[in-house]
């Protein structure tokens, strides 16, 4: 279902559901509330928030996706599109009317959208500080007004360029200079978690802050600077793969699908209330390394271009040679490990950039095209 920001149907109709159960535990753990229920993503119609949405819909929930299609999508969630218990609301979280109504329709906020992307947060920093934290505040006092639990999907940015590897939540952060955009979204988000972590010890709202590295898969766009998107869109069509720097600065890569089975999880646990925890992979590849796979699995004939970040970015930019998280917090409160390969999740994205490329229109591309999508 389609709707303006004043909740009135848009036009094309179908409504968007779920399917079945299953409470995102990989044991059985004490839960805050039931396998269903009516659930509000921010920033749904995202990469990571369309996968979310898919998934508490087969857990049996009602699910609502706001967005405002500033960095999202509708094409990510119009698969959904005739399902009854799923509705899409066209609208930006700072519009306090309309989400106090959904928030007080709901029983559980799951607050991903933000500014994101490299190329984003150093072009446009105010639009990276407003909207991460005054559109984290607006979820959060609203949360307090109708008593509902609310996660929050922080970043592994906050750590900084910190070498203390691999990073625990409770590690010190060493970022650059007030001076460098770079570090805005890190510095915006860190301000989402102390906010959330205030609401919880002053107002008791009950929060979690889910802390990503690097997550990927299927859906994801490489405009706002990621990483294998960009790789895979280059391999496909034959072109050189940039890789900047010398490529030996390395990240751990998770598949969408296990974040969201994590996510979920963290939603259900009365034992991460109140608590920050690292999702990601524990498996750490080279950037140049990930080139070289991506080549291989898309048997490719493109060769490999090293692009400084000077070009790539500005003169000023500043990376992390390394990011690797330690996940043993999740695993003790979830018993939670990505069970998806790397290998796996770029066969798939590959696939899907072939298909593109091969002019196969994109999942949903027809309903997308006939549905109205009214601004609020």
């Amino acid at each position: 279902m389609l709707l303006n920001g004043n909740g009135s149907a848009n036009g094309n109709g179908g409504a968007n559901g779920n399917g079945n159960g299953g409470n995102g535990h990989e044991d059985g753990r004490r839960v805050t509330f039931g396998r269903a229920g009516r659930i509000l993503i921010t920033g749904g119609a995202g990469f990571i928030g369309s996968h979310l949405a898919e998934r508490l819909l087969a857990m049996g929930s009602t699910v609502t996706a706001v967005d405002d299609l500033s960095t999202g999508r509708f094409e990510n969630i119009a698969h959904l599109a005739e399902r009854p218990e799923f509705r899409f609301v066209h609208e930006t979280v700072m519009n306090e009317s309309v989400m106090d109504r959904l928030v007080c329709e709901s029983d559980m906020i799951y607050h991903l959208a933000a500014a994101v992307g490299v190329n984003l947060i150093i072009k446009s920093p105010v639009q990276t500080i407003e909207t991460n934290v005054l559109g984290t505040e607006a979820v959060l006092r609203l949360a307090r007004r109708y008593r509902r639990k609310v996660l929050i999907a922080s970043t592994s940015e906050v750590y900084g360029k910190s070498d203390n590897h691999p990073y625990q939540e409770d590690d010190d952060r060493v970022l650059g200079p007030t001076a460098r955009s770079r570090w805005a979204y890190a510095e915006s988000k860190a301000l989402d978690e102390f906010l959330a972590l205030a609401y919880h010890k002053e107002y008791r709202v009950p929060v979690v802050i889910a802390r990503l590295f690097n997550t990927v898969g299927p859906r994801q766009t490489g405009a706002y600077g990621m990483v294998i998107p960009r790789l895979v869109k280059q391999a496909v069509a034959g072109e050189p793969l940039t890789v900047y720097a010398d490529g030996r600065q390395s990240r751990c890569f998770c598949d969408v699908r296990d974040v969201v089975r994590a996510l979920t999880g963290l939603a259900e646990s009365a034992d991460a209330e109140g608590e920050i925890l690292n999702v990601g992979s524990e498996q750490e590849i080279t950037i140049l390394e990930l080139a070289r796979r991506i080549i291989g699995l898309a048997e490719s004939g493109s060769r490999i271009e090293f692009v400084p970040y000077q070009t790539a970015y500005d003169s000023d930019f500043e990376d992390m040679r390394r990011r690797v998280p330690n996940t043993g917090k999740i695993r003790r409160t979830l018993g939670w490990a990505p069970r998806i390969s790397l290998d796996d999740t770029l066969r798939e994205v590959i696939a899907e950039f072939t298909a593109k490329a091969a002019g196969a229109p994109a999942a949903g591309a027809r309903k997308i095209a006939a549905a109205r999508v009214i601004p609020a």
